[in-house]
């Protein structure tokens, strides 16, 4: 589904929009329905007050009477504590729904998110799938816990007012009322305006947000390039721009007000006038003309609110597009009905029937295009045995990480078949798979929490014993015993208060804990210092002795003991062989070799010099 943006979204009040949506809040109808009954009293009660108010006038002010007039103040007392409670628990359930409908609405969109391939993260900004988990979800669950419920106030006490206005005197009906069409579009007019500003403001405070964002992650290269003024003077732009945004809202915001009150005073001018001549000429009662007054001048709230609902509607409708576009995105990568039914899916696996990998892997025929056509591998072939290291060598964008992308099925391919133990894939569950690889990025990511927490993320039962462990094999445990809390330390939001070597130390105890079959290492030293490397490379040659490993490569060093180095390019293998056997070669492999070699003692001469 196509994504929506703001300034593009129909203005139109979309009722299949709405439908839509409203399929996946079918568990609230009960409470929604029982809001609107709430509702229907309150507007019954308020619309029942002026008729109190008449009477009391007419029997006992007119008529010099107090006959009833116990009884009369026993029923108002009744009708009055109704309306009471009947407000306080419309408070309460109205407060109870938005809380559980956010709720549920976040889980719906966070549950789609969990199951959504790459693909749609790769074309997704986390400030647009922030946004749709953040304040589309809090607009929605406002609107339809109050908004929706106060239109059904405002038109049942519109309805009711007009009813009981038209039984007792059509004419001065008539004349109260006549400012009510032009009044119910000026209030649409100016809450357009309004919402319209705001929704500018909402815009820019999101930009404003994102550069704050990236000048405080960014502050070093501000720092070095000495960019402070020309930042401060973009910022001033955008900042420039909200404030005559709010200020554009707050003048018309402003004017609204005094015009409904306006309008209002004409409308009770008139019923004021038409109705003192009618008491005068005795053709209406004092208590019939009060409440007549009561009736025009509480009229104009609810056409206001009616007004500013409907406005608001359509601004949220925009978010309700959002959400469901969404909740409503497919994944790329879904497992067949009959394999969820013998693994079970991402949230209820079926763990029982799931098969031990064994290790053989084999890319049979294997074809794989972008969505935008880019063909990346072409008629792709090998064959893996169990426990073999395999080394991806080749130049950027030749198909290294795509090859191991495709093997984790985090992609699927276009044509041909991955066979894992001599049967395809997709023959089991996407969670059984990836339950059984281990995975270390070049770039890792550490949640904020302690070392602990990151390192237990994909085994939460790991053991203190399994946790140390993992951390010695990699040579994470000394550093991380030097820090004050140990294992409690906390590693900061993406592993800020740690090194990029530390890092990945524990990246790698977080994929050795989880006791993967199979292991695949992208790039995961590329970016880290020599002596880190080698602490990394012999934590490697110690946990993949006896299982199935990729590992694509930037420095060479790392693979030269390999079971086979394949060297990748335009999507098909160019070259192959142990370490000794592609030097012998002298081919692309041998060059790239022995040129890195070359640089890397060039680099560590000018270190010694230094």
């Amino acid at each position: 589904m196509a994504r929506i943006d703001e300034d593009k979204s129909t203005q139109k009040l979309d009722i299949g929009i709405w439908r839509r949506f409203f399929k996946y809040l079918l568990e609230f109808k009960k409470g929604l329905i029982f809001l609107a009954f709430l509702m229907v009293g309150v507007a019954g009660v308020d619309a029942i007050m002026p008729l109190l108010t008449r009477y009391a006038i007419d029997n006992f002010i007119v008529g010099k009477s107090l006959e009833g007039i116990k009884t009369f103040a026993i029923v108002y007392f009744v009708i009055v504590v109704f309306q009471v409670l009947n407000i306080k628990l419309f408070i309460m359930q109205a407060g109870k729904i938005e809380t559980h409908l956010a709720y549920h609405i976040r889980n719906l969109g966070f549950k789609r998110l969990q199951q959504l391939s790459f693909s749609y993260y790769d074309n997704s900004s986390v400030g647009w799938l922030m946004a749709r988990m953040t304040s589309d979800v809090a607009k929605l669950s406002e609107i339809i816990s109050w908004g929706l419920i106060d239109m059904v106030w405002a038109l049942v006490l519109m309805v009711s007012f007009i009813g009981i206005m038209l039984y007792n005197n059509v004419k001065l009906t008539l004349i109260s009322m006549c400012v009510v069409p032009p009044l119910f579009f000026i209030g649409m007019y100016f809450q357009k305006k309004i919402l319209k500003s705001y929704r500018s403001v909402r815009k820019l405070n999101s930009q404003l947000t994102a550069d704050f964002s990236e000048e405080i992650s960014g502050a070093k290269t501000t720092k070095t390039l000495v960019r402070e003024e020309e930042n401060l003077n973009e910022f001033k732009v955008d900042a420039n721009k909200m404030r005559n945004s709010s200020v554009r809202a707050a003048v018309f915001s402003a004017l609204f007000l005094p015009i409904v009150l306006s309008m209002g005073s004409i409308g009770t001018g008139f019923a004021l006038w038409f109705g003192g001549n009618s008491v005068i000429a005795g053709t209406l009662s004092y208590g019939t003309f009060v409440m007549f007054i009561a009736y025009t001048i509480q009229f104009f709230d609810p056409v206001s609110q009616l007004a500013g609902t409907l406005a608001e509607l359509k601004n949220a409708q925009a978010s309700a597009e959002r959400i469901i576009s969404l909740i409503e995105t497919e994944p790329d990568i879904w497992d067949r009905e009959d394999v969820i039914e013998k693994y079970g899916d991402l949230f209820d696996a079926k763990k029982g029937n799931w098969e031990n990998i064994h290790g053989d892997i084999e890319f049979k025929n294997v074809y794989f295009s972008y969505k935008n056509g880019e063909k990346v591998l072409e008629n792709f072939n090998l064959k893996v045995k169990q426990g073999e290291t395999i080394a991806l060598v080749g130049e950027t964008g030749s198909g290294k990480s795509t090859i191991v992308n495709l093997l984790c099925r985090f992609y699927e391919p276009t044509s041909g078949e991955i066979l894992i133990d001599g049967k395809d894939y997709r023959e089991r569950s996407l969670l059984w798979l990836q339950s059984n690889i281990g995975y270390v990025l070049q770039s890792p990511h550490l949640f904020s929490g302690t070392i602990k927490d990151n390192i237990i993320y994909g085994k939460l039962e790991a053991t203190d014993e399994e946790i140390e462990r993992a951390s010695k094999l990699v040579n994470a445990h000394n550093f991380i015993m030097k820090m004050e809390k140990g294992y409690d330390s906390e590693v900061g939001e993406g592993g800020g208060n740690l090194s990029t070597g530390e890092k990945q130390l524990i990246s790698f105890a977080r994929a050795i804990v989880a006791n993967p079959a199979l292991f695949v290492l992208d790039e995961a030293t590329s970016s880290i210092d020599t002596q880190t490397e080698r602490m990394i490379q012999n934590a490697i040659e110690k946990v993949l002795s006896d299982r199935t490993s990729f590992v694509v490569a930037h420095r060479l060093s790392t693979i030269v003991s390999a079971d086979k180095i394949l060297v990748i390019g335009k999507g098909k293998i160019t070259e192959g062989g142990t370490h000794r056997e592609l030097i012998k070669k002298k081919g692309y492999y041998y060059n790239l070799y022995t040129n890195q070699l070359l640089l890397e003692k060039e680099m560590e001469s000018k270190t010694a010099i230094s």
